[in-house]
């Protein structure tokens, strides 16, 4: 092993021809680009993508890229797809066939089953004139110029442009479809991600005899007991079922820097009154992102004008939002 050998300008080569190589796939978003989403759009069954070796890696995530993203899609390998797999494969489908050459035995030994089939066929070669590309409804062109192996051998810039070209597919389709958060959030129900999109805020908040309030006329040091014994960090204050306004941590250290006898004063004099508030239905992330902008730790939930509940940022944080 070379000791002496530059891997910074080596890691950095890569990314410089890969980086180009991306960058040339813009011209190519073409009348061969908007053919292949109608085909996807008018997809009466699933995306089918396959491709061998380095290219079935990448089909395998542009196939779980499409699916998460509003396209029903799944990967079928070429070499099982000779041996039973093509079974899984209609005529309503739609299926993207990637080969940097065009030329892969194991994936255009398929084309004239689906050609008999009838199902669609995008293509996606670095070779226009290719066997692949000539037999497609669309074809992509993802070639390079140059791979960044020094070798010009193993594929790496090629690979990355075809992952670029489906993930263009995959948005264009995305928003030709007005895919929104909700509907990716039923694609990614578990973890982190899912919660963030499927959590609302009745979900999290504390409602019924959880939720901290006084009246107007309370006195300060009352009112910081019901505070306290909530556990909230904070109190409504009501009246006749009306909301009048919010008490919390931040309240009473302005009122203690301002010198109020906290036995005397009423919790009316020292409330924040036009308080901050949010609906039972929002998602729990758009209420955090109301916390956030207006540097807040709690929202008050309201319902047909009367309060719901109380939501906090600790339950955000609890139930895994933020």
């Amino acid at each position: 092993m070379n000791n002496e050998f530059d891997f910074i300008q080596s890691g950095q080569r890569t990314i410089e021809l890969e980086q180009q190589a991306v960058i040339d796939l813009k011209p190519r978003i073409d009348d061969a680009f908007v053919t292949a989403c109608q085909l996807i759009l008018n997809c009466q069954g699933r995306v089918v993508v396959t491709g061998m070796g380095k290219s079935g890696h990448i089909g395998n995530k542009i196939a779980a890229t499409l699916a998460s993203t509003g396209t029903p899609a799944f990967f079928v390998h070429p070499g099982e797809a000779s041996h039973g797999d093509m079974g899984m494969i209609q005529s309503s489908d739609v299926v993207i066939a990637l080969s940097n050459s065009g030329e892969s035995g194991e994936v255009t030994s398929l084309l004239p089953l689906f050609k008999r089939l009838g199902s669609k066929l995008i293509s996606m070669t670095g070779n226009p004139d290719s066997s692949l590309a000539r037999a497609a409804d669309a074809h992509l062109n993802t070639g390079v110029e140059q791979e960044a192996c020094p070798l010009d051998l193993a594929p790496t810039s090629s690979t990355t442009t075809a992952l670029v070209m489906g993930d263009a597919l995959a948005i264009a389709l995305l928003e030709a479809r007005g895919f929104t958060a909700e509907d990716f959030a039923f694609s990614h129900p578990g973890g982190s991600l899912g919660r963030r999109l499927l959590l609302k805020v009745e979900d999290i908040m504390h409602a019924g005899e959880q939720i901290p309030t006084v009246t107007p006329d309370t006195s300060m040091s009352e009112a910081l007991l019901v505070v306290t014994s909530k556990g909230l960090g904070m109190t409504t204050i009501q009246e006749k079922g009306q909301l009048n306004g919010i008490f919390t941590d931040g309240d009473l250290r302005r009122a203690v820097d301002q010198g109020v006898d906290i036995h005397s004063a009423k919790i009316s004099d020292v409330m924040t009154a036009n308080c901050k508030t949010t609906e039972p239905g929002l998602l729990a992330a758009e209420a955090l992102k109301q916390m956030q902008d207006g540097s807040i730790n709690a929202l008050v939930v309201m319902q047909d004008d009367t309060v719901a509940g109380v939501v906090t940022m600790h339950d955000m944080l609890r139930a895994g939002v933020i």
